[in-house]
């Protein structure tokens, strides 16, 4: 896919914990694709810290999240898939936008936006370095 798509000679992964190895620098984009409602938010913020020093000068991180309103119970699916988390994970959550952008801002992060994806049942979150 990445040669159909002509970025091989830029794409790259990381074999290993996301916790611990180590990224390197000057990405342009980190995804974190359906990884941040396994944790808690000292957790979150703490991988988040990690992620934005390994980012380029304007580079992005790109989040894919079941992500709930603020009143927690809709879009139905998104408050199902936090209950979820509550009953399989030591401390998951489907957190909502807020708390998605306070987790971003404290690791140093300039500023966030929310997207929807229809027709999924995930939003897309870019935080800018």
């Amino acid at each position: 896919m990445r040669e159909n798509a002509g970025v091989a000679d830029r794409y790259s992964t990381i074999e290993g914990s996301a916790f611990d190895v180590d990224y390197g620098t000057n990405y342009d984009l980190i995804l974190l694709t359906n990884f941040l409602h396994h944790f808690d938010p000292p957790t979150n913020e703490a991988l988040l810290r990690k992620v934005h020093p390994a980012l380029a000068e304007g580079g992005r991180a790109i989040t894919l999240e079941f992500v709930p309103n603020e009143d927690r119970i809709s879009p139905p699916d998104a408050a199902a898939f936090s209950v979820m988390m509550l009953g399989t994970t030591p401390a998951g959550d489907a957190y909502t936008f807020p708390e998605l952008e306070r987790m971003f801002a404290n690791a140093g992060f300039a500023g966030s936006e929310m997207h929807e994806l229809p027709p999924t049942i995930q939003r897309v979150v870019i935080s800018e370095k």
